[in-house]
């Protein structure tokens, strides 16, 4: 069940992913424009397959899209290991990625998908970059700082606000990061 800000429930009807056949059924279609609720599942699968690609690098797997006006502007996914960079959360690059694409840091009409919910420093970044719409997948319990840890999206003293949905394709997404931590704690 997605849940948006209001705390209205909506009906996902996607609950499974497989990362070998995401794009098997979109190999010749376009990026271009996508509407309607096969959209979340469309971008959210992209940022899925970000995450997968920084499982394999050894980084925690989390992946973000940014699509401004139904077209993919930036992929990106965790990078704080390979880049030894506190600050190299998958939103945050993309954010970064898709600012300098557009040559603006203000990035109004513009939605971000993610893997995870943000922490405190994803959710700031996100307000300043002015986002229109978060969507997000696995809730965060220790440091998601959109409605588990911390509800920082509710703030009213924010000169932006951002609505988000949470819940698509949460499945899949904490399995993900199961099953990597999982096999981080066989590894030792």
């Amino acid at each position: 069940m997605l849940v948006n800000k209001d705390g209205d429930g909506i009906k996902d009807g996607m609950d499974c992913f497989d990362p070998q056949t995401v794009f098997s059924d979109r190999v010749d279609e376009p990026v271009g424009k996508h509407v309607g609720v096969e959209t979340h599942h469309y971008w959210m699968e992209l940022a899925l397959a970000q995450a997968q690609q920084a499982a394999e690098q050894g980084e925690v797997p989390v992946g973000a899209v940014v699509v401004c006006d139904g077209e993919l502007v930036a992929s990106a996914h965790n990078l704080t290991i390979t880049d030894s960079d506190p600050t190299g959360h998958a939103e945050i690059v993309a954010l970064r990625r898709a600012g300098q694409q557009l040559g603006n840091y203000r990035l109004v009409d513009c939605d971000l998908y993610v893997t995870l919910e943000p922490c405190a420093m994803c959710v700031g970044a996100l307000v300043h970059a002015r986002i229109n719409h978060l969507y997000f997948a696995a809730d965060d319990p220790k440091a998601g700082a959109i409605r588990s840890a911390m509800a920082l999206a509710a703030a009213d003293h924010f000169n932006h606000q951002l609505d988000w949905t949470g819940g698509i394709m949460a499945e899949p997404a904490s399995k993900m990061l199961t099953e990597f931590f999982r096999s981080r704690r066989r590894a030792r």
